[in-house]
């Protein structure tokens, strides 16, 4: 383990560790330099979706226990079972597991995700270092390769679909990328690095009472040249040249996506419930406005 991992990190078992670089694609371990993580980021934004599925089963079943990922060897040996994924806190958190076993100098971070200028930090992610230099590896936005993270100048991925920018704004470095929700760009605020394991439980914990995926199918992921994946209703894609598709689908059809396209299992999705329409945030202007009228 590096020095920059907490010492109560714990590390991926053997056996677990090798299933998960063959389902990467992997037949050794990837090399700790830059191309060696570049290589390794990149098949995980092909191959680990982002996603709430095993999130939604859970919650609308009201079960009591933690939620689906909230170790790292629960969400890789879902993903192992089910070709499924997670959202920001179990998605980042498995990568950063994944990372520290190999040997990279990998560090959580968190985030905020800026859908009002007063958001709280709200997201999960992971830098990794190599010497002076750190490079984002985001299990969300999944921007196909390692982002440098630059004081001294704006940094960016150009792909067409997957592309996005990075530059530091009242010392924090602000990205610019496209959710599928929100094509036209959304900016993530990167506030620190070294968040403790807990830290990453307790915030993925606290997502239980409301989050915009606690009730609608939410998947992402690279494919080819692509971006595919869903998000309230629709079925999105953005296309090798940067262009958009997009339509509205029945939950039929939403699971016929999950299984053909993105890739999960039928025997996860036949336990999908149906979408609900997404509450606005408890306490928020909509949802005190919405609370008059009822």
């Amino acid at each position: 383990m590096t020095d920059n991992c907490l010492a109560n990190d714990p590390l991926l078992a053997e056996e677990l560790l090798e299933r998960v670089l063959v389902g990467l694609g992997f037949n050794k371990r990837p090399e700790l330099t830059l191309d060696g993580l570049r290589i390794l980021y990149g098949s995980w934004c092909q191959k680990v979706p982002f996603d709430n599925v095993r999130k939604l089963i859970h919650l609308r079943a009201v079960h009591s226990g933690p939620l689906p990922g909230t170790t790292a060897a629960d969400f890789l040996k879902g993903w192992l079972r089910f070709g499924a994924g997670g959202t920001c806190w179990a998605a980042n958190g498995a990568f950063h597991a994944l990372l520290v076993t190999l040997g990279f100098d990998a560090l959580r971070g968190v985030g905020t995700m800026l859908v009002a200028t007063d958001s709280p930090p709200n997201h999960g992610t992971v830098v990794v270092n190599f010497a002076a230099d750190q490079y984002l590896v985001d299990c969300s936005m999944l921007h196909g390769e390692p982002l440098p993270l630059r004081k001294e100048s704006e940094t960016s991925i150009t792909h067409p679909a997957w592309g996005l920018r990075c530059s530091l704004r009242d010392q924090r470095w602000h990205i610019r990328w496209r959710p599928l929700h929100r094509l036209d760009g959304f900016d993530c605020r990167l506030e620190r690095f070294g968040a403790s394991g807990d830290e990453f439980n307790e915030s993925h914990a606290r997502t239980r009472g409301w989050s915009p995926f606690n009730y609608e199918v939410t998947a992402r992921t690279n494919r080819g040249g692509r971006v595919i994946g869903m998000s309230f209703g629709s079925e999105i894609s953005i296309e090798n040249d940067g262009s958009v598709r997009q339509q509205l689908i029945s939950d039929a059809e939403r699971k016929r996506v999950l299984i053909e396209e993105i890739g999960i299992s039928e025997e996860l999705v036949r336990h999908l419930p149906n979408d609900i329409p997404t509450p606005p945030p408890p306490g928020s202007k909509k949802a005190q406005f919405r609370d008059l009228l009822t």
